[in-house]
């Protein structure tokens, strides 16, 4: 498996959602790296979508989404549910892509609990292999694209996007 670094993540969000969808994130727990398949992915443009945290400017709890692609991106939503995005593109430009489900765990909430991610994950380098990084097993994927789901506060235009992207399998 091939460890994705900066040059992948250096690529816009809707891109990189897509290419996100069959890789593994692979996440070291004490000792042991355990692998979770990317399931679900949605992605998020910067200051010019109003589904974006950053289309609200650069704030304490966004100011990552600024850095260089390749660093997470974990905020508490709801207050009791972390999410996980991956920061991409170019220092400056906001980008993210919220990674929505891994295999056996579907929807954000349960994603980053299976793989144990909290907030302290906020900034953490994808590039590097400590505690979470990216990996690619070679093969192609197919996925469906669908609307992203629970931003009604967006605009009507960045809701209906096609920027939720989910891996098909057998039985879709």
């Amino acid at each position: 498996m091939k460890h994705l670094g900066k040059d992948f993540f250096a690529q816009d969000a809707c891109t990189a959602a897509q290419q996100l969808v069959g890789k593994w994130i692979c996440r070291r727990i004490d000792d042991k790296v355990f692998k979770f398949q990317i399931t679900e992915t949605e992605c998020y443009i910067g200051n010019g979508d109003t589904a974006c945290h950053a289309s609200k400017g650069k704030t304490a709890r966004t100011s990552v989404m600024w850095k260089q692609g390749g660093v997470c991106y974990v905020y508490l939503c709801y207050g009791m549910h972390n999410m996980l995005n991956f920061i991409t593109g170019r220092e400056g430009e906001p980008e993210g892509v919220l990674i929505r489900g891994v295999t056996g765990a579907t929807g954000p909430g349960r994603a980053t609990k299976t793989m144990q991610i909290d907030k302290s994950f906020y900034g953490e380098s994808l590039l590097d292999k400590g505690r979470i990084w990216v990996e690619d097993d070679g093969k192609e994927y197919a996925f469906t694209a669908d609307k992203r789901v629970g931003i009604g506060y967006a605009s009507k235009e960045d809701q209906d996007r096609l920027w939720r992207f989910i891996l098909k399998t057998d039985k879709t």
